[in-house]
């Protein structure tokens, strides 16, 4: 199974914990043994969890616009973006089963990449619009198209696989969120054909199409 980019020390230190348990609960006996283990199983079930969640299986690349994140559509608005101009917001919710890697909607060049410190509030909420972010801005195939990645209540890092000016292809891998979080991506309405998705559906990020290309 491959694990990704950034997920490694957390699976590790896990590990590392349980055999510290499993040595310390060695040279002791009675009670002060058996909580040791108690807990040494603990972190081994943890570590088992971390291997799923931290998860990044190989997708078959799908048409046209691609979904950047797993897990569910929250909402979808047309709106004015200082960056994009008129277009499409498409808001998906990654729960702590998703999986966590974005992937990039369409061929194009990160323009900007700029990190931005913030909350810690459920990435579902409304005020969530002012937690830690990660905004990307791309030149595609369809003008510029912006990908905004949004901690949650646990999701305490993003961690961006890409640079500034990278040239990037449909589906490629383009960063992580550590836990439930949400992620944004904003398509100039008049460059895409009507929207394959609807609210509530369930997207696998590279896999799934969001939109035709108009031709």
């Amino acid at each position: 199974m491959r694990i990704a980019e950034g997920g490694y020390p957390w699976i590790l230190a896990s590990f590392a914990v349980v055999f510290l348990l499993l040595g310390a609960a060695f040279f002791t006996m009675g009670l002060v043994m058996m909580i040791l283990l108690i807990f040494a199983v603990l972190f081994f079930c943890l570590s088992c969890l971390l291997i799923v969640f931290f998860r990044d299986p190989e997708r078959v690349i799908g048409s046209g616009i691609v979904a950047v994140a797993d897990g569910k559509i929250r909402e979808i608005l047309v709106l004015q973006d200082p960056d994009v101009g008129e277009c499409t917001r498409i808001s998906t919710f990654m729960n702590i089963h998703n999986v966590h890697v974005n992937r990039m909607p369409l061929d194009g060049v990160i323009t900007e990449l700029t990190h931005h410190p913030g909350g810690h509030l459920p990435a579902y909420r409304k005020e969530s619009d002012h937690n830690e972010r990660v905004i990307m801005i791309a030149q595609t195939t369809i003008g510029v198209i912006k990908i905004i990645q949004i901690a949650g209540t646990l999701a305490r890092r993003i961690v961006p696989y890409v640079a500034k000016a990278q040239s990037m292809k449909k589906g490629e891998r383009i960063g992580l969120i550590r836990f439930g979080s949400r992620v944004d991506v904003y398509l100039p309405t008049k460059k895409i054909k009507q929207l394959s998705i609807q609210v509530s559906e369930n997207l696998k990020a590279g896999e799934d199409s969001l939109a035709e290309v108009h031709d």
